[in-house]
């Protein structure tokens, strides 16, 4: 076969960086957006920010509003959950000391799960005034779990051995304050391909610094299960009936028990009556089940909202934040002293263009918020004057058609953007839903559905709450036709437990 030469015309799209950058900084939240403009201005000296004469941000204008009137509501509504996978762990109560089993630890057990359900996440009971570090220092400087513990660890006259066995566990914790190493696994982390008499010495080690970090602040740190977690805060409570019930509860493994109420069988066991058992059941809700969430830094993390909602004469409208707005420009005295240059070079020509494309594309990404909030508040008046239970159903495509842009933009525009509304700080994904139909033939959106079962079972009968069929049948007798299972799904969704959890009296 001879080689040739052949012609061949073909067309094709290409993504040119411009167009890339563009889309890339579409869908970045307001922090990464932050974050971005940070690395490079310190990296292409042709990018500055503007100032005004006094330092001052400039004036509003039509397109950046005044600052958010004080009677708006400005607390964020959006709630996140953790899953929590806690190891379980047989537990042996012998005075007042607590003795792990060796076992191996079971991952993922159900008991940790239902009882976590009802556990309360607020402070535990013990702990007085003169603490080292209260909750409004922790809130103020983010204190680092670790870091807090290493304090209370500085004070000690230990060995070098006992020191750094203890420095091993603080930093195998995780977040929540949990150990989820075993000792055996941690020692052959720390000395891989250790003989057995060293591994037995360097557990022995391990385990007398678990207990030493165990006794610090805050109580319930360092445990390896939900149940061990809080029966070492059980024990640094006075002893009492309610204390020990409290703790056999969580030693004997009946927290799966407790969660279903499941009295009877309680009171098989324990050989108690079923008032004693409620006042346990109280005392436990009272504990930390995640004693190192007070100290993770992103516990009270605010959203700072990149559109505000405001109500003017001719109905809602939407206003970029000002406070979120970059002030960017072309630095023109570096850019004319490189145009006078004869031998400028390609690399500062290319920092140049990178700058004004940057420039460019930022605004236009607020742009591109800006005309898509519009669209949504237009389509969602009745939500920012009667809330969520006035919401309707919308889609994105809605919004692209209307828009003339691709669904894929609208996604990436309502990603980790947030907008400020009466009824709290919400992410635009949230006013997008399905419709569910009702009896008068029209549609209602699923965040409507979701708000009506919530009000529903914030108003029932705790002694009687109502089930998902019920739930079902309320809805109906309001006009919205709803299956059991899509008002379990939905009730679910809203963190709500079942009705069988949420009885009570």
């Amino acid at each position: 076969m001879k080689p040739s030469l052949n012609l061949r015309l073909s067309q094709h799209l290409a993504l040119t960086p411009q167009l890339q950058q563009s889309i890339r900084l579409l869908q970045l939240s307001t922090i990464e957006l932050t974050q971005e403009i940070e690395g490079l201005l310190e990296s292409n000296p042709f990018l500055e920010t503007e100032e005004t004469d006094d330092g001052a941000a400039a004036a509003p204008t039509a397109e950046q509003p005044a600052p958010l009137q004080p009677d708006l509501p400005a607390q964020v509504s959006i709630e996140g959950h953790e899953a929590s996978s806690e190891p379980t762990a047989e537990l042996q109560l012998e005075t007042q000391d607590w003795t792990a089993s060796s076992g191996e630890t079971d991952h993922g057990a159900d008991t940790d799960a239902d009882a976590d359900s009802w556990v309360s996440s607020g402070q535990s009971s013990s702990g007085g005034d003169d603490d080292e570090f209260s909750a409004i220092d922790r809130a103020s400087g983010h204190v680092d779990l670790r870091d807090h513990l290493r304090g209370q660890l500085a004070g000690l006259a230990l060995s070098a051995i006992d020191r750094a066995a203890a420095e091993a566990i603080i930093d195998s914790l995780d977040d929540n304050g949990y150990l989820p190493e075993t000792m055996l696994e941690l020692a052959q982390a720390l000395a891989p391909g250790s003989g057995d008499e060293q591994l037995e010495d360097l557990v022995d080690a391990l385990t007398t610094a678990m207990r030493l970090i165990q006794s610090f602040d805050p109580p319930g740190v360092a445990a390896h299960d939900l149940p061990e977690c809080l029966c070492l805060q059980l024990q640094r409570q006075p002893r009492c009936p309610v204390r020990d019930m409290a703790l056999q509860i969580c030693r004997d493994g009946h927290l799966d028990l407790l969660a279903r109420r499941d009295w009877r069988k309680l009171e098989r066991l324990l050989g108690t009556d079923e008032a004693a058992l409620r006042i346990a059941q109280q005392r436990i809700a009272q504990l930390d089940p995640h004693p190192g969430g007070a100290f993770r830094s992103d516990a009270a993390q605010a959203v700072t909202p990149d559109v505000i909602a405001r109500k003017t004469a001719r109905g809602w409208a939407a206003h970029l934040n000002p406070e979120v707005m970059p002030k960017l420009r072309v630095n023109q005295i570096y850019a004319d002293a490189l145009r006078r240059a004869r031998d400028s070079g390609t690399a500062m020509q290319g920092q140049l263009q990178e700058a004004r494309w940057f420039v460019k594309n930022v605004q236009q990404r607020f742009e591109t918020i800006q005309r898509v909030a519009q669209t949504i508040v237009e389509r969602q008046q009745r939500f920012f004057d009667f809330g969520p239970v006035a919401m309707r159903p919308m889609v994105l495509r809605e919004i692209a058609d209307e828009l003339g842009l691709h669904e894929s933009t609208i996604s990436r525009v309502t990603t980790q953007k947030f907008m400020l509304t009466p009824f709290g700080t919400v992410e635009l994904k949230y006013f997008f839903g399905s419709g569910l139909s009702t009896e008068a033939g029209g549609n209602t959106s699923s965040t409507a559905v979701r708000e009506l079962i919530r009000r529903l079972v914030a108003e029932e009968d705790r002694a009687n709450p109502l089930s998902d069929s019920e739930l079902a049948e309320r809805l109906t007798q309001q006009g919205v036709q709803v299956a059991r299972r899509t008002v379990a799904k939905y009730r679910e969704a809203l963190r709500i437990a079942p009705a069988n959890l949420r009885k009570s009296g």
